[in-house]
């Protein structure tokens, strides 16, 4: 089946307040729908300067001309103070997603503390970031979110047995891998399915093994198969930016070669029955700094 799931996540202020927008143009422009991950909390994001320090993050800023594909307000934000609250003051922006027919998802409260902090978090932590984004969106949209994503995919059983408490989220995408399946913890399969992200994304593509702005679809087309579901994950801030036109001529191309476009439920629907069991567990990833939460 020639299908690709579309996860958007949306990490910022910026993201929400321009790049989403740009993202639905685009999308109603095609008549294709995505699932959309809102970060709702505060946006303290430039936090993230600190790793710096690391040689690998220090070049995938360089690689990735981060000041110029993010912007220098996101590559700055919440560094000397908090950052805006993004559901509080943007909230229309996501019900505009919603009645606009995309899947609405979780993806954090504090996107910056979910992502850097959340191996050293406790349970009652955890608890409270979960509940803190979830009150906030259902807020927002009058409804609950049906799933959920973690930032940067750092992911742990602590998060997955919280998750597990809210029967709203019918699956989540934690984790990168190749195929859905039931994550196990304590030796115990979770009702909720694990979507995994199969394709790389463009900042963990551009400025290596050759890729550029250039080749880049190109090169994403190679990686698109019909025998397991195909994950992609865009960003507001790059897709919905800098990387607008590119993701355009993306969705064009699709449509020409045959490529369906639909939200990760879809996805679900087809292949999330009898799906295998599984474990998640932290990896080094091309392209990342760090660990990520892989698919065993």
């Amino acid at each position: 089946m020639k299908k690709i799931g579309l996860r958007i996540d949306v990490d910022t202020w910026r993201g929400t307040k321009c790049g989403v927008r740009e993202l639905n143009r685009i999308m109603a422009k095609h008549g294709i729908k995505g699932t959309y991950y809102f970060s709702v909390g505060p946006d303290n994001m430039g936090r993230h300067l600190w790793r710096l320090l690391r040689p690998s993050f220090l070049w995938k800023m360089l690689r990735t001309n981060a000041g110029g594909l993010y912007g220098y307000d996101i590559v700055f934000m919440g560094t000397m103070w908090p950052g805006p609250k993004i559901g509080k003051n943007l909230g229309a922006v996501i019900q505009e997603s919603y009645h606009a027919g995309h899947e609405i998802g979780l993806h954090a409260y504090d996107h910056y503390s979910s992502q850097a902090k959340i191996d050293r978090w406790s349970e009652a932590q955890v608890a409270n970031e979960i509940k803190r984004g979830y009150d906030e969106l259902k807020r927002i949209t009058g409804v609950a979110p049906v799933t959920s994503a973690v930032p940067g995919w750092r992911c742990n059983d602590r998060i997955l047995l919280e998750k597990a408490k809210y029967p709203e989220f019918v699956y989540n995408s934690d984790c990168r891998g190749t195929s859905m399946f039931r994550p196990v913890v304590n030796g115990k399969a979770l009702a909720q399915i694990q979507v995994p992200v199969t394709l790389p994304t463009y900042d963990e593509m551009l400025g290596r093994n050759g890729v550029t702005d250039e080749n880049y679809n190109d090169r994403m087309f190679e990686l698109l198969t019909e025998e397991r579901p195909n994950v992609l994950t865009i960003h507001a801030e790059a897709e919905g930016g800098k990387c607008a036109a590119m993701f355009d001529a993306f969705v064009q191309r699709c449509r020409q070669e045959g490529w369906e476009i639909v939200p990760l439920r879809e996805l679900v629907a087809e292949f999330g029955a009898n799906v295998p069991e599984g474990k998640v567990v932290p990896k080094a990833f091309p392209g990342r700094e760090g660990w990520l939460a892989c698919q065993e």
